[in-house]
């Protein structure tokens, strides 16, 4: 059971299972039954615990928190295991019976809070300056004068716009008169008048000058000290930040320390907000700081989601690659840690569906790249490659995801591709998905139409987001339900990433993740989703042609 007494908490397994033969790859796991136990020991805990007050966003104020549990062999070979949460909880990160933070940033004494308070006070000084009635008055008073002076110079041009409009009028009258004298006399009057508008214009632009000019010091003057503040706080905040990334120091097996600027280095990427708060990282340096053995580990979610991410409570989720990957990959250099699985090669035999002198469809493998990726090169397109040979230049007209089977369009030339291209996005390409839901889905069709955008923090996750996410629809109707599970196919109309993944999961799409969905639901054998229909219109006949792949599940 979990005790806050200490923060080694002994495992007592509940039945025979095969000690982890490495440690737990954290972007791509299946918990170990230990580590579920821990975490099933923990759960209860949270589910009854009265230690700390956090509402795990049930008010829809707040959101839930990611845990994770560490098995370890403390220096006495003794079975047991390390809690921990990401972040903090009600404004502390030190809770009894978890692993402290690396660093305590919510240490009023330390470094960070006391820098804290004094970027608020600079904050304080500039909101301030801003709100005060001096630089209102000033600022207004420079909007005023611009105004003014556009005005009253376009009110002069106007009158003497029509001025000339009047003097041309009488120029043609007076060259009528027959009296050399006195048309001359009236021409010379006109001629008058035009140099006087012509130095009146030119007064009135040097007076409305000097008066901008002298609200513009005055506003300038005064902004200026809100200027140096913004860049005081600048400065200090970058101060902090170097402080902070300096104060991180993490282990590693080896015995190695770094701190957060070295071990992001080699990843060209500055340490984001949170860097070394999130709990694998909290775990690991409590292991490593107390001699214990690290022997597998995952991370679960607890609470409720926010609206663009799909998290559901108790479910295991791979560590984050924005903030964790450098981290993580550093901390466990000297274990032996599992082989990230999807860099396990596949092998097969290419599929040809359909072929003639202009395109082929292929049937792609689950777990097979469509084209290279940063890691692996081996890929359909390379297959496709090799099967053509050197006198074609193929292009895949469409991808998808690496855990996705099925049909996938291949121009054999750049002129093929762009007109199936062109068909994809005017969307007179019709594509049909069969998948399995793991759950039953009571709706038996219908349609979900929510906004997609890459989660920055934690590429390749996908989020919804209504304001920059991109339009994605997606129509679906079941096919039957059997031992809770459901098979569905989708009509996708637009192509986002991961659209149908998320469509499936997301608890304001249809609820329920598709089975094996190691991203957005529970790992399994496979991803039991597969392209099987695509229809679209030869790029030469024009002959509306369609081709369908069964499923292999």
């Amino acid at each position: 059971m979990f005790s806050t007494q200490d923060v080694f908490h002994e495992l007592k397994l509940n039945e025979e299972s095969e000690a982890p033969q490495k440690f737990t790859f954290p972007f791509n796991y299946t918990p170990h039954p230990w580590v579920e136990q821990a975490a099933d020991e923990l759960k209860d805990y949270l589910e009854s615990q009265t230690d700390f007050e956090y509402n795990f966003g049930w008010d829809d104020k707040s959101v839930g928190k990611m845990f994770g549990v560490l098995i370890v062999e403390d220096e006495q070979s003794n079975l047991g295991y390390l809690a921990a949460f990401s972040g903090k909880i009600n404004e502390i990160n030190e809770l009894d019976g978890f692993v402290p933070p690396v660093y305590d940033i919510l240490n009023p004494q330390g470094f960070f809070k006391i820098g804290e308070r004094e970027l608020d006070e600079i904050n304080q000084k500039i909101n301030v300056l801003i709100s005060s009635e001096e630089f209102l008055r000033l600022r207004n008073d420079l909007n005023s004068t611009i105004e003014l002076q556009k005005s009253r110079l376009q009110e002069l041009r106007a009158r003497h716009k029509s001025a000339k409009k009047l003097r041309d009028q009488k120029r043609t009258e007076i060259l009528q008169i027959e009296n050399k004298a006195e048309q001359e006399k009236l021409l010379n009057q006109l001629i008058e008048e035009s140099k006087r508008n012509h130095f009146e214009l030119k007064d009135q632009k040097r007076i409305w000058n000097e008066k901008l000019s002298t609200a513009q010091a005055k506003f300038e003057e005064f902004k200026e000290k809100i200027i140096s503040l913004k860049k005081l706080r600048k400065e200090k905040s970058a101060e902090l930040q170097a402080r902070i990334h300096k104060a991180y120091n993490f282990l590693n097996a080896k015995g190695e320390e770094k701190s957060l600027l070295p071990i992001f280095e080699p990843f060209n990427r500055i340490p984001p907000a949170g860097a070394g708060e999130c709990a694998a990282p909290r775990l690991l340096q409590y292991a490593f700081q107390h001699n214990m053995k690290p022997i597998a580990m995952g991370e679960f979610w607890w609470g409720k989601a926010s609206q663009a991410e799909i998290r559901k409570q108790g479910e295991f989720y791979p560590a984050c690659k924005a903030k964790c990957e450098p981290i993580l990959n550093f901390m466990l250099d000297g274990l032996e840690v599992e082989d990230n699985p999807i860099l396990d090669e596949v092998e097969y035999d290419l599929e040809v569906i359909f072929e003639d002198e202009y395109l082929l469809l292929v049937n792609k493998p689950a777990g097979v790249l469509s084209v290279p990726g940063k890691e692996i090169k081996d890929c359909l397109w390379q297959k496709v490659v090799d099967y053509l040979g050197s006198n074609y230049s193929p292009l895949l007209v469409h991808r998808l995801d690496m855990a996705t089977s099925g049909i996938v369009l291949v121009a054999k030339n750049m002129d093929v591709y762009k007109i199936l291209q062109k068909q994809f996005t005017e969307r007179s390409v019709n594509k049909t998905y069969t998948a399995i839901l793991d759950g039953e889905l009571d709706q038996d069709r219908g349609k979900v139409d929510l906004p997609l955008r890459v989660d920055l923090d934690n590429r390749p996750m996908q989020l919804v987001c209504h304001e920059h996410g991109k339009q994605a629809i997606t129509h679906y109707q079941v096919i039957d339900r059997n031992n809770s599970k459901t098979r569905i196919l989708f009509y996708p109309i637009t192509g986002r990433t991961h659209q149908l993944r998320v469509h499936a999961a997301h608890n304001r799409g249809l609820g329920i993740p598709i089975m094996g969905d190691d991203l957005y639901g529970r790992s399994k054998d496979r991803l039991y989703l597969h392209a099987t229909d695509l229809e679209f219109n030869h790029p030469v006949s024009g002959e509306r042609l369609k081709f369908t792949k069964k499923a292999p599940f």
